[in-house]
């Protein structure tokens, strides 16, 4: 009775708390989907009362915005927009490379698809706040890969014809592309030869070999600049060199 009394009472950790609810709300929104995921089995999952949950997420919509803003773009950044920004003393393509031979492809995560298209699929037609908040991310990493891409054009390793934004949309759909077939075939084959697939295209994105010389420093098409790195000029669009340039004055800055 004594060591009873000597007991220490249990103290609350809120933020412990809400996190493991997200944790859980995630899992369950992965399998069920946001408009079938249950309450129930959330509270079931975490040994938390339904007024706990509400103290922390004023609804379920709330609680899903937060699953879109705390763990589907975390879990994108990390996978992409962070392993890129640490690769600036990498070639681009072969950087853009690696980011895509990390996808995990295991049969167990091919079978639940991509979280980020999962709920674009399923709530972008119906609720603004999620199409929104599902946009940026997607904005996001397509801006994370186009800096990769300009990094390598400045550098004269990427192909100069190439608009980044553009390539890289396209890239995301690939990869997202190959996900989604891969979940409807429930086999990780699907995605092992999508991601041979996307490594071939990324390959011909290299800049062929330097300019034969003697051609006119000054561009003929329309849209286009020259800009000089070391002793050679490359021809880039016109809005690739802006942007460069304005990332690596903030880079510098920083």
């Amino acid at each position: 009775m004594l060591a009873d009394s000597k007991r220490k009472p249990r103290l609350r950790d809120p933020e412990r708390t809400r996190e493991r609810l997200l944790q859980a709300a995630f899992q369950e929104v992965f399998r069920s989907g946001f408009q079938s995921a249950s309450i129930d089995t959330i509270l079931a999952a975490t040994n938390v009362s339904k007024g706990a949950l509400y103290h922390h997420f004023d609804s379920k919509e709330d609680l899903g915005l937060a699953i879109i803003e705390e763990i589907v773009a975390e879990m994108t950044r990390d996978r992409w927009s962070r392993p890129l920004q640490r690769s600036n003393d990498k070639d681009p393509i072969d950087a853009l490379i690696a980011v895509v031979q990390a996808i995990p492809r295991r049969p167990r995560d091919v079978k639940g698809g991509c979280p980020l298209v999962n709920l674009t699929q399923e709530m972008s037609q119906l609720d603004e706040q999620f199409r929104k908040r599902l946009a940026r991310i997607f904005d996001d990493w397509q801006e994370a890969i186009a800096t990769t891409l300009r990094r390598g054009q400045f550098q004269g390793t990427v192909r100069g014809d190439l608009v980044p934004e553009e390539t890289a949309s396209f890239l995301i759909a690939l990869v997202e592309g190959y996900e989604v077939l891969a979940k409807n075939a429930q086999d990780a084959k699907v995605w092992n030869s999508g991601i041979r697939n996307i490594v071939g295209w990324l390959k011909s994105l290299r800049a062929q070999g330097p300019r034969k010389r003697g051609r006119s420093h000054r561009s003929r098409r329309v849209g286009h600049s020259h800009i000089r790195v070391g002793s050679h000029v490359r021809t880039l669009p016109s809005r690739s060199v802006k942007r460069f340039k304005l990332n690596h004055e903030k880079e510098n800055e920083s």
